[in-house]
């Protein structure tokens, strides 16, 4: 029987399994069974390892149900971790991702298990209203965005996070990220859930956080900070500065945290 190297890493609650060079075929499969929260480890999403020329590596993402994904803030900040742990130093990445490449650069931080990242996330671009976003009911009055950051989002500002039936909405939007937001406790900031295409509920989304802030930043729901919007999450606060005026690039920043090291057999 062959064994598989799994590093096991989060980004504020967003968790994520990290491999190098696997020898499998079927890697949707590899995701459903790894990620399965009760019969698996238990992740969001599976970051494959691939060689690049020119690159640090290539990073391709599959969500915990198999389903591949463009991009996300998130997971490639964890596998800009492991990646700086199989190199043994903290300088900048390069990475191809399938929304692009993404250059991160690592802060070490006082926990030995814990880096801080910045991903340059490129630019965001404005999308259609998804198909079957009527059945979501949104009253015409509340600010609704849809954009791209290489993966699609819709940000929808509403009176209280804590009061919206979250799994319900995005359940009607399964080819969607879904953030909903509200004002912070500072002007700077904004209050944010998420429902993840292909993962549902989960406690951070990097490029939701970017869309979440772009569009806050947008409505006047948020005044950024030189630059900045600082967004709340279950799983913790992320940074994203944002290009001004107008549309441009925005930058992440936030902590990847290695939990484990696991050996499994194929």
């Amino acid at each position: 029987m062959s064994t598989l190297t799994v590093t096991k890493h989060h980004g504020l609650g967003n968790d994520f399994l990290v491999v190098f060079h696997p020898a499998v075929d079927d890697l949707p499969e590899l995701a459903r069974r790894l990620c399965a929260r009760r019969r698996g480890i238990g992740a969001d999403g599976l970051l494959v390892a691939e060689t690049e020329p020119d690159y640090a590596a290539r990073m391709v993402l599959y969500n915990a149900d198999g389903s591949r994904a463009e991009m996300s803030g998130n997971g490639i900040r964890c596998f800009a971790q492991a990646l700086a742990a199989r190199r043994g130093d903290l300088r900048p990445q390069r990475i191809l991702t399938d929304a692009g490449d993404r250059l991160v650069t690592l802060e070490a931080t006082d926990d030995q298990a814990t880096i801080l990242a910045a991903v340059d996330m490129g630019p965001v671009e404005l999308l259609p209203e998804p198909s079957g976003w009527a059945s979501l009911g949104c009253h015409p009055d509340r600010p609704v965005t849809h954009l791209s950051l290489g993966n699609p989002h819709a940000v929808v500002g509403v009176d209280d996070v804590a009061a919206v039936d979250l799994a319900d909405l995005g359940s009607k939007l399964p080819n969607i990220n879904l953030e909903i937001v509200e004002p912070g406790e500072h002007q700077h900031e904004i209050r944010m859930r998420v429902h993840e295409r292909g993962a549902g509920i989960t406690e951070a989304c990097g490029t939701g956080a970017c869309a979440a802030a772009y569009a806050a930043a947008r409505w006047g729901l948020a005044t950024p900070s030189d630059g900045k919007v600082v967004v709340v999450m279950d799983g913790g606060r992320a940074t994203v500065e944002l290009d001004a005026p107008g549309p441009g690039r925005v930058t992440l920043t936030g902590p990847a945290t290695h939990i484990a090291t696991i050996e499994i057999g194929l």
